[in-house]
């Protein structure tokens, strides 16, 4: 099984970036493991010009198509996403922008090879789960339409910082036992 682990924030060493961790050293001895931050990629802001509908491919040359490379060649992929304004970072929301050639919104369009699972993890800073269902509900409208199959997610709560991150582990090492 291959594995990608998305951190969908920005911050290489924050509280998402330690639930990527964790995520990559439990599926690590049974999976080959990719961990990865979208900060890792130059992905430029989508200019609207809809050449992709027509060609399925996008105009610009940056860093997309690395991440999509990734996403075709991992069996499960993992996005870990924080709140930023009960919702995704900016920064991953300009990569799901950008990955209109790889969706089924039109014809014709880069396919991914069947069979590819998703699961999500979301986690805020505040004490009630709606943003981190938002969450979840963004990224798996971004997986159906890559024809991922949506095969779990997991909501996190009051988690501010790597100290709390860490404190969630036996809580992340348990969703992790159902990955396959």
């Amino acid at each position: 099984m291959e594995v990608l682990v998305m951190n969908c924030s920005p911050v290489r060493s924050g509280a998402t970036a330690c639930i990527a961790d964790i995520v990559a050293e439990q599926l690590g001895s049974r999976a080959e493991v990719k961990n990865v931050c979208i900060d890792d990629f130059a992905i430029a802001l989508c200019r609207g010009c809809r050449s992709c509908h027509r060609t399925a491919r996008c105009v610009m040359d940056d860093d997309v198509r690395k991440v999509m490379e990734l996403y075709e060649w991992a069996d499960v992929i993992i996005s870990v996403a924080p709140s930023y304004w009960a919702d995704v970072p900016g920064q991953f929301k300009v990569f799901i922008d950008r990955c209109t050639p790889w969706c089924d919104t039109h014809e014709p369009y880069a396919r991914l090879s069947e069979g590819k699972r998703g699961y999500t993890i979301a986690l805020r800073t505040g004490p009630t789960m709606r943003e981190c269902e938002q969450i979840v509900r963004t990224v798996e409208h971004f997986y159906g339409h890559l024809h991922i199959a949506c095969s779990g997610s997991l909501g996190l709560c009051s988690v501010e910082n790597r100290q709390d991150a860490l404190g969630r582990r036996d809580e992340i090492v348990a969703f992790c036992e159902g990955i396959r």
